[in-house]
């Protein structure tokens, strides 16, 4: 494939912004956005130790001023065999789809959709094609006041000015998806910043299923993955999100996920980190409509020295909703995860039913994990509940397991397997399944 040459600087400035925008020939309103966000970026302070959400996450050695924001872009190519051999490998393991993104550091190379979603209104491209070919629906949703607005955080800003690849999905009223929707993104180059946007509108009664994918090997220079995705659930639509981050160990990985839930509308996200080196990731669902509905899902694997740090908000806006959140981890060696949830009731917001758990599974002596669970109650007649565990692995479990003629090894994968499928059951994408755990068997050391 052709490749371009990338930024030339490293570190982030209004500059970048600029040359970042011209290169791509965007449009004015997208310009105005992108230069909107780095003055927020600018204006907003770096997040330090002292601020709560960042008492137990230390980004002081966050490589901002050595990395290349933006990578090389490349041209896209007109089949799957002309795809890395990752990419191949993934899409087969996939199986059956409505629809495959590939996203390669800075650029979309591939794109496909069955051709029949079309003519029924439905609309899966990569965001670069959405602005040109969309643009009212693009600047409708993208980034808004109501979705993942610059001002949400730090990283929100700088992905609002950076942003280079992305997923549009759009689904008409009453419009049915059965097969999901795929995307991969893959870094190659090193010393690189990435930016992927995901942004799913379901009006009214539709129903789809995403599945996003993020991976590398570990690379030789240290890079920075900033990711938001954007859910907008109209009345009645039923949306699911899965994310798999799976990023090599030189990555320092921000997300930012929010999803707008609607009157009797279903949001369901399952969010699965088991690489980079450190991950801090906000994730939030707004239960905006009466008799709305999240599920969220979560399940991280920490090894080695990584720091993973997952902050959950069930936001009750609405009377009448209902949430479910279950986070579940495994830590071994010297690493440490960190979980903050919040189920917050807005005054009105009665009937509320609201569920929050994590639990902790601890495979070393060394290893650490932080459970904050909280409440806070504005409405009468709510049910809430919350709870977290942290517990070590029983050795009984593992002696008994191993007098049985099982190794060691074998003995912790099959006790982390029961751990984690609570949560992995709960996921209706067989080939998502399979790709945990796999992953999962590759972090206990655990090979057929």
């Amino acid at each position: 494939m052709t490749i371009s040459i990338q930024s030339a600087t490293k570190g982030f400035s209004r500059e970048a912004v600029e040359e970042l925008t011209h290169r791509r020939n965007e449009p004015q309103w997208l310009r105005e956005r992108r230069l909107q966000a780095w003055e927020i970026y600018e204006q907003t302070p770096m997040p330090k130790r002292t601020d709560e959400e960042w008492r137990r996450t230390d980004i002081r050695n966050l490589p901002l001023d050595d990395v290349t924001p933006f990578g090389a872009f490349a041209s896209r190519v007109t089949s799957r065999a002309e795809l890395p051999q990752r990419a191949r490998s993934e899409i087969q393991a996939a199986g059956p789809v409505s629809g495959i993104v590939v996203q390669v550091d800075s650029t979309t190379i591939y794109h496909e959709v069955n051709p029949e979603l079309a003519s029924q209104g439905v609309i899966f491209t990569d965001l670069d094609s959405a602005v040109r070919e969309h643009p009212e629906l693009v600047q409708q949703y993208l980034m808004t006041d109501e979705g993942v607005a610059a001002s949400e955080n730090k990283f929100a800003a700088l992905h609002g000015a950076f942003w280079t690849t992305g997923t549009f999905i759009y689904v008409p009223k009453n419009v049915e998806i059965a097969l999901p929707f795929r995307a991969f993104s893959l870094v190659e180059q090193p010393g690189i910043a990435t930016f992927s946007h995901v942004l799913i509108v379901a009006d009214a009664y539709a129903n789809v299923t995403f599945v996003d994918y993020y991976q590398s090997e570990t690379l030789a220079d240290e890079s920075i993955a900033d990711n938001v995705v954007e859910v907008y659930a109209a009345e009645g639509a039923q949306t699911r999100y899965i994310q798999v981050q799976d990023w090599g160990r030189h990555v320092w990985n921000f997300h930012t996920q929010k999803s707008v839930i609607r009157q009797d509308a279903a949001a369901r996200s399952l969010n699965v980190a088991l690489g980079s080196k450190l991950s801090k990731s906000l994730i939030v669902s707004n239960m905006v409509g009466p008799g709305s509905q999240a599920e969220m899902l979560g399940l991280f694997f920490a090894d080695v020295n990584q720091h993973i740090d997952h902050q959950t908000r069930q936001n009750h806006i609405s009377p009448y909703a209902t949430s479910d959140l279950l986070f579940k981890g495994a830590i071994k060696d010297k690493a440490r995860s960190v979980y903050s949830g919040v189920i917050k009731v807005w005054p009105k917001a009665h009937r509320t039913d609201a569920y929050q758990a994590n639990r902790n599974l601890i495979l070393s002596a060394t290893a650490r994990a932080d459970s904050i669970p909280k409440l806070e109650i504005g409405a009468n007649d709510v049910r809430c509940t919350h709870g977290a565990t942290v517990a070590q692995i029983e050795e009984e479990y593992i002696f008994y397991l191993m007098s049985r003629g099982i190794s060691r090894t074998e003995a912790e994968k099959l006790i982390v397997d029961g751990f984690f499928d609570e949560v992995i059951e709960r996921v209706p994408v067989e080939s998502v399944q399979q790709t945990v755990r796999r992953a999962i068997d590759q972090k206990i050391g655990y090979t057929v």
